[in-house]
């Protein structure tokens, strides 16, 4: 129970990642407040799976990457559970195509949501850790953001400034106990993976040292290292969870 008596706020809890994590951190003791922003029965469904384990779990549709409502959902979950100790910038999306072909919606959708998100988040939650003097905020990068990718020049860019928006804010909070890290999956069976045919898939994995896909529950047991107290002197630091393919 690494967690006992805390409250983390996650944002695109619903599937892949942030489901994961979600999961992980209830069980650990935590109250979860996560965030979705169409999936409206799968949303329900977590937040009754949650609270079976004892804990206090809500749901709250919001788009992370607006300043108003990001700043609304602060507000509420502030006022539900009294305090946010945890936040997990997860919330992302793909737009994937190539430079010449990419259309200017194409590049600011993902930026909006993959970047602008995280600074609409920590800029609110980061107001409450300050009051507090503690907490940890924990960004999802990707090891797209440290390598690259073609086809990708949208979201590569916007997981890059994920990394050096996290270093930024460690070095800004670190005085008052607040850590900022990092967690750069490489290629993770999600639904987003899930997308792909089979000879892709067989193309990733010989790019992958351990050879395999990672699952969701391994990038939730980092990010559950970093939430905790086991993480107490480590801030301003991405980790890879990538079965060696980024290093």
């Amino acid at each position: 129970m690494l967690l006992k008596g805390k409250t983390v706020l996650i944002t695109g809890g619903t599937r892949g990642i942030g489901h994961a994590i979600a999961k992980k951190f209830a069980e650990h003791g935590c109250n979860v407040a996560f965030t979705f922003v169409s999936s409206d029965d799968k949303a329900k469904q977590l937040e009754v799976e949650l609270n079976t384990l004892g804990i206090n779990a809500k749901a709250y549709k919001s788009d992370a990457g607006s300043y108003t409502e990001a700043e609304k959902l602060v507000d509420d979950v502030s006022k539900e559970f009294g305090v946010i100790d945890v936040l997990v910038n997860n919330s992302g999306i793909t737009r994937d195509n190539l430079i010449l072909r990419m259309s200017e919606e194409q590049w600011d959708e993902v930026v909006q949501a993959n970047l602008k998100s995280v600074f609409n988040l920590t800029k609110h939650v980061s107001k409450l850790m300050l009051r507090q003097k503690y907490g940890s905020i924990i960004n999802i990068s990707s090891i797209i953001g440290e390598m690259g990718q073609g086809g990708q020049s949208n979201y590569a860019a916007s997981k890059a400034g994920v990394i050096g928006f996290t270093k930024s804010i460690a070095d800004e909070f670190g005085s008052r106990s607040i850590r900022c890290n990092a967690i750069a999956p490489g290629f993770i069976e999600t639904d987003m993976t899930g997308v792909l045919s089979d000879d892709v898939k067989k193309n990733i994995i010989t790019q992958i040292p351990m050879k395999r896909m990672g699952s969701a529950e391994e990038v939730a047991n980092t990010a559950l290292f970093l939430a905790s107290d086991l993480s107490a002197y480590v801030s301003g630091q991405v980790i890879s969870v990538c079965g060696a393919m980024c290093r």
